[in-house]
This record gives C-alpha cells, structure tokens and sequence, in this order.
C-alpha cells in the first residue's frame, strides 16, 4: 500500500459550523470528526434539519467551516482561497444530488463530456471517457438521449458517472437516491457500490433508507453536531 492509500482520502477534525437566524445562533455542526479511506463507502443518517447537508457542503470546500479542519488526501484545505478550492472540487470532488441536475437540452454523453472539458480536456478525450463511463453503468445504448427520455434511475446513472468524470478523490451524495422508488434506489446504490470497489473512490452517501445504508462499510450518525459510528449495522457488499 502506497502513502496517498494509507491517508484519509478525506478526513474532518472537529468541525463546527453555526448559522444565524436573526438575532440567534444555531450551532449545527458542534465539533464533527471523521476519517473516510480510499475504497471505502459510508453512510451518513441523521433525521431532516441534523446538518447532514451542512457537513456534507463543508467536507465539498462548498461553506467554510467556522472551527475545525478539512484534509483531502491529508492536505488541509483551512487556508486555501476561493479560486484554490474551486479547483480543488474540480479535480478531487465529486458531487451527487437528489435531483440529478441534468441539463436538458445536452445529451446523456454530453452531461458527461462538459465537466471535463470545463476541466480543460479535449473534446475527444472528454467523449471517450464519457463513452467509458456511461457503458460502465449499462448505458451505452442510452448515450444520445436527452434527459426527457430517460428514466429517473437512467437519469440519476448519468448523474452518477457525470461526478466521476474528472476522477475524483471522494463522491459526495446527498440522499443520491432519494427522489426514486425503492427498487430504483437500490439499482442506482449498487452502481454506486461497485464503483467504489472498481476504482478505489471514497464515497459518503447521505441516506434516510437504512436498508441502503447497511449495504455500506460503515454507517456514521449526526447526534448533536458530532459523528457518531454505529457499529455493527452496516456490512459491505462487495
């Protein structure tokens, strides 16, 4: 096992981050810590208005933490400036949402090619690791349709690989299921799942469906702003 292997892919140390509403504080995160490695996928639960978002949005360089510290692959990112943490999530984060995002009027292939040619890629080479990644998740006879006509667990698919497309560090995804049925949700967590085996990606999947977060190494619980490990619920699959 190399240096960059035996790092944390992404590590948070004592993370706090409190909002004003008005005249008052409301602390969310109260000191959040937490070590994710390469090759390895966890989830995160906690009820609505716990501050899975919040952490999730700090550990993606998207809201600074007010105390604390955040490394990616051991390198703090506290003193870095916009334009550093821009590319920064560029290049070593990937991001999955609710709602795939995806831009209409582009085809499945060309949601995949933007990212990396923002990225500065070619054109071509944008294009053959877009047709890599789409025929990754079966979706390769799929490539050249517009989002309208694929089906959500389709649509949410490109999501996936779209995140992936400059080769992250880490895949964030905040409730990446949770806009589809059940038996999509679990189509669209195993492409998650045997990504993460594929390509050593860490990934943290916020979830409110335990029975997806079981399927995962770990399950990591927000109670009171700080991550608690719930052992023994989780088991991965590989």
């Amino acid at each position: 096992m190399n240096e960059r292997e035996r790092l944390p892919a992404l590590e948070l140390r004592a993370v706090a981050r409190t909002y004003k509403q008005g005249a008052e504080l409301l602390p969310v995160l109260r000191g959040a810590s937490l070590a994710l490695f390469p090759g390895e996928i966890a989830a995160l639960v906690a009820p609505s208005g716990a501050g899975k978002s919040t952490l999730l949005h700090t550990a993606g360089l998207l809201e600074r933490p007010d105390a604390g510290e955040v490394l990616l692959g051991g390198r703090s990112c506290g003193a870095m400036s916009d334009g550093q943490r821009t590319e920064i999530r560029r290049a070593q984060l990937g991001f999955v949402y609710q709602f795939h995002h995806l831009l209409p009027e582009f085809s499945a292939l060309e949601n995949v090619m933007l990212p990396q040619m923002i990225a500065g890629a070619s054109k071509a080479k944008a294009r053959g690791r877009a047709q890599e990644l789409l025929a990754m998740v079966g979706l390769a006879a799929r490539a050249d349709h517009r989002p309208a006509r694929l089906s959500g667990g389709e649509q949410q698919r490109v999501a996936v690989v779209r995140a992936l497309a400059n080769a992250p560090r880490v895949l964030l995804g905040d409730e990446p299921t949770g806009n589809l049925d059940l038996h999509t949700a679990d189509g669209v967590m195993a492409v998650i799942i045997d990504i993460v085996r594929r390509t050593g990606l860490a990934a943290l999947v916020a979830t409110h469906n335990l029975d997806l977060a079981r399927r995962m190494d770990r399950i990591l619980a927000l109670e009171e702003g700080r991550v608690v490990e719930r052992t023994g619920e989780a088991r991965a699959r590989a």
